[in-house]
């Protein structure tokens, strides 16, 4: 099982973009999940968090630019990234807590390969 990322490349300021994370490879049910993202010389930093009630929370300096959801069904959760601003470039990560289903069974934290944002005129 693992998470994939996708929707990551190069917008303008003020632009748009939507990030997928999505489990392949096995059945895996995601119970909750976050977005992280690391810029050149920067330290880590949590993005957003969906709980498996569908709860959101978000750091400061995208709350109410940025938009976390999940589709069970798809095994996926989204990022939602509006008003993009040169800062918010970086790589992406999703980190998906769950269970896993078939070849690979149980609880299972992963990591996704990240997915690069650059947001620049």
């Amino acid at each position: 099982v693992q998470l994939v990322e996708s929707g990551g490349g190069l917008v303008q300021p003020g632009g748009s973009l939507r990030l997928s994370c999505t489990a392949s490879g096995s059945a895996f049910s995601i119970i909750s999940a976050d977005w992280y993202r690391r810029s050149p010389g920067k330290e880590r930093e949590l993005v957003a968090s969906i709980t498996t009630d569908g709860d959101t929370g978000y750091a400061d300096n995208v709350k109410g630019r940025f938009t976390i959801s999940r589709d069970d069904a798809k095994s996926t959760v989204y990022l939602q990234m509006n008003s993009l601003k040169t800062e918010d470039t970086a790589v992406y990560y999703c980190y998906g807590r769950g269970v896993a289903s078939g070849s690979t069974v149980g609880y299972l934290e992963l990591w996704g390969q990240g997915t690069l944002v650059t947001v620049s005129s």
